[in-house]
């Protein structure tokens, strides 16, 4: 019986070895168009063209091809009903056993400097979804593959089963490929979106998440849950693009903490940034700081909290070198990431082998925006990257900031930014001090962050993710030596914060903006 597989790829990975098996050894014959039909000439394989099946020409510069009721006829064609086996006859049209068809890259054509709207749009597919499609419907009937990864298991599978497919499979594949094309309309959907409404903050009507496993997880963040590791399209972008140099496989935890850790330092990831390091515990930085070189950098911001950094994650805005590497091993951590790592520093960090190391080269990310489920649906927001701007700053204290500490207040600023509301972060010098962060009451969190800074904290200063109610925490701070602080104001009771801090001898300025994180 003739078994005719009709095969229209942009990804070409694979193909010609996959054709030349199906031809020789499970006896199809080859229909094809385009770039795919050149080339499976060009290895010496007999194909089709789809124009010559169909007796129709390609027409409007290759933009129709397929779309014709012999090519589609034989996709949805139900070979055991009568009423379809007599269309068939009638229009002479034979059934297609096999559908191999991946689609424009547009995903990859959007992702190109300075590409333009109308070149995004010429790289929108429509017989290929099409066809899927329809072959995703009849697979009762059919096979379909979209991707170059799932030729060797189909291959194999018609070896095993004397050139037959189960139905088991070729349901997962009708499964794989309306993802796939889900997932592709998606993508334009989102383009369009950002496109047409540019600068906009308006979010869209309809938004799906979708993605391409990773790996699965040992488990969640406990051990009874299930966990899964999924990656936003087909192209490997942030952590699915980082390469892990060594060490055990990544937790849950891990990545939700690498994720944390990379917000904080994508705060200083230009090249006028001075080296920083961040140590992150449990989701939050219990130190971050400047440096004149990476390694003064990686220790101060160890020694900011060295309890807490014990088993952390630590990243850095340059790469690692030997001396950073040598500082790295005196203690134990879970994980370390960082722009690049030079191979003599590798070499070192290698003698900690269960130490995850990360070369992640683009810190600073997509914005992405950010999701999080409730009770039948999920609530979605924009990231929260809003440019500092200190010019903007309003001095509202009788004292004005020295330069000195107008450089801790922005550097405390960053940082406060990343802690889980209540936040509080004392600073000086471009390190932190101390980190009170999570707490029901904002006095509760200015409490711990003053303990932690202990001695140091005189003539430090004070960063607020949110507006103080009270005074309180104002009085708490001066207390203890703070000299200035910096919180985004908006507070019916800013004026008492205000008259405390005068009376007090500090300076205060409001930002205007509120880096509250639940």
């Amino acid at each position: 019986m003739k078994k005719l597989a009709l095969l229209s790829v942009s990804d070409k990975t694979g193909l010609i070895d996959f054709a030349q098996r199906l031809v020789q050894e499970f006896n199809f014959e080859l229909i094809s168009s385009g770039g795919t039909a050149q080339a499976l000439k060009a290895a010496g394989l007999a194909v089709t063209k789809v124009s010559d099946y169909t007796g129709a020409p390609e027409i409007l510069g290759g933009r129709v091809k397929t779309l014709h009721p012999k090519i589609h006829g034989g996709i949805l064609a139900r070979p055991d009903l009568d009423s379809d086996r007599s269309d068939l006859e009638g229009q002479g049209i034979d059934p297609i056993s096999l559908v191999v068809v991946n689609l424009y890259p547009f995903e990859q054509t959007i992702q190109k400097p300075g590409v333009t709207f109308s070149e995004a749009i010429e790289n929108i597919d429509i017989g290929g979804p099409t066809l899927l499609r329809a072959a995703a419907k009849n697979h009762h009937y059919l096979s379909v593959l979209c991707s170059p990864r799932q030729y060797a298991e189909y291959l194999d599978t018609l070896q095993a089963h004397n050139g037959t497919v189960p139905l088991a499979l070729r349901q997962y594949l009708a499964l794989a490929a309306f993802e796939h094309t889900a997932h592709y309309d998606r993508t334009i959907a989102n383009y369009l979106h950002q496109e047409l409404n540019g600068s906009d903050d308006t979010l869209p009507d309809r938004w799906s998440l979708a993605g391409q496993k990773v790996q699965g997880l040992r488990y969640g963040e406990n051990p009874h849950q299930a966990a899964a590791w999924y990656q936003r399209g087909t192209t490997p972008t942030g952590w699915a693009a980082a390469a892990q140099l060594q060490g055990k496989e990544l937790s849950y935890n891990n990545l939700v903490d690498l994720e944390s850790a990379r917000r904080v330092i994508a705060e200083f990831a230009t090249e006028a940034d001075r080296p920083a390091a961040v140590v992150i515990k449990h989701n939050n930085p219990c130190g971050v700081a400047l440096g004149q070189t990476l390694t003064e950098a990686y220790q101060r911001a160890f020694q900011a909290d060295a309890v807490s950094a014990f088993g952390g994650i630590v990243a850095f805005n340059r790469p690692i070198d030997t001396a950073t590497a040598t500082a790295l091993t005196e203690t134990f951590l879970e994980c370390v990431v960082a722009p690049g790592c030079e191979p003599a520093a590798q070499d070192i960090l290698a003698a900690k082998k269960n130490l995850r190391v990360l070369v992640l080269p683009d810190l600073v990310g997509s914005p992405e925006p950010m999701v999080k489920t409730i009770a039948g649906g999920f609530l979605l927001q924009e990231a929260d990257l809003i440019l500092e701007q200190p010019d903007q700053w309003q001095v509202v204290t009788e004292l004005q900031p020295t330069p000195a500490q107008q450089q801790s207040l922005l550097f405390a600023w960053k940082v406060v930014k990343h802690v889980k509301s209540n936040a509080i972060v004392i600073a000086e010098s471009e390190v932190t001090l101390g980190i009170g962060a999570g707490q029901m009451n904002r006095v509760g969190s200015v409490n711990i962050a003053l303990e932690q800074a202990g001695d140091r904290v005189k003539g430090a200063v004070l960063a607020s993710d949110a507006f103080f109610p009270f005074d309180d925490s104002v009085r708490a701070a001066a207390q203890v030596g703070i000299s200035a602080i910096i919180q985004p104001g908006g507070s019916i009771r800013d004026k008492d914060s205000i008259a405390a801090a005068n009376e007090l001898g500090l300076v205060m300025v409001f930002t205007g903006v509120r880096h509250f994180q639940h």
